[in-house]
């Protein structure tokens, strides 16, 4: 999914005698991934534990990043505690240890069950918890992008099937009806944003959780449709939407971050390799 987020779909890796070239999104974003090693997109890896280790040590050692070395290596984990969150944890204290983990929740109990996991896991490999990201915290939408439907009548037609009803005789499509009445009598309106709790918090929510773990909550990232058309176009949200709703607080959220965790001058590439080899 990452390749598809960025917008490099079908790209793939160049292996030399330095080692594996990564796919270069920007001059200044590189992305490696599994994606690129498979025959075709719908592939599946069906690796075993060895397996899956060797290629996250392959990654942190045998990708050519740039000869200036990195600002930021952002290594995106599967939910849970496997031996994927592990080994990479392991690798990376072998050359100074991890700069920190965001950890991204949903409100709902059903996600922060497993989060709440993934928070003792980084107490026990004493890997610091940057914050805590609330995802989808709240649907946020223009008015104007809206849709509407209302209650099918008998004037609606059988089972409610004329005027663009869904064709379940219970509601009918009624948008631009909506919009074209808003435009008249209070288009101050179409501006405004629409929110809703579309996944109510459950107990004290992602924000509760972390005064519990004793970790910064960084925000909440609403639900807005133009994030995920961005990801699914792999187009770069803020400049593709920058007027939508949920650019503001995404902004905000990589400020903490870089806040957080400012880039230093550490180790070259090459130590950090010959140090991860030695492991």
């Amino acid at each position: 999914s990452a390749a598809r987020m960025v917008g490099a779909t079908g790209q793939t890796i160049h292996a030399s005698g330095t080692g594996w070239t990564p796919v270069y999104v920007t001059p200044n974003l590189a992305v490696m991934s599994v994606s690129f090693l498979l025959p075709d997109a719908d592939a599946a890896v069906v690796w075993r534990g060895p397996r899956k280790n060797g290629m996250i040590k392959q990654f942190l050692t045998e990708t050519v990043w740039d000869d200036d070395g990195l600002d930021y290596l952002i290594i995106d984990t599967p939910p849970g505690t496997s031996d994927e969150h592990i080994s990479t944890v392991q690798y990376l204290q072998a050359v100074g240890g991890v700069s920190g983990a965001v950890v991204v929740t949903t409100p709902e109990e059903v996600s922060m069950s497993d989060v709440r996991k993934e928070l003792n896991f980084c107490v026990k490999t004493k890997v610091k918890v940057v914050g805590v990201v609330e995802n989808m915290a709240q649907y946020r939408s223009s008015v104007s992008s809206l849709g509407f439907r209302r209650p099918a009548t008998a004037a609606d037609g059988a089972n409610g099937s004329a005027n663009g009803n869904s064709g379940d005789g219970t509601t009918v499509e009624c948008t631009e009806e909506v919009l074209e009445m808003l435009r008249e009598k209070c288009p101050e309106v179409l501006d405004m944003i629409a929110t809703a709790d579309v996944f109510p918090a459950s107990g004290g929510g992602p924000r509760g959780m972390a005064e519990q773990f004793n970790v910064p909550y960084l925000g909440g990232l609403p639900l807005d449709p133009n994030l995920l058309k961005a990801c699914e176009d792999g187009k770069c949200f803020v400049d593709a939407f920058a007027d939508s709703p949920a650019v503001g607080p995404l902004n905000a959220l990589v400020d903490k971050l870089v806040k957080a965790m400012p880039v230093e001058e550490e180790m070259d590439a090459e130590d950090i390799n010959k140090q991860l080899m030695e492991e």
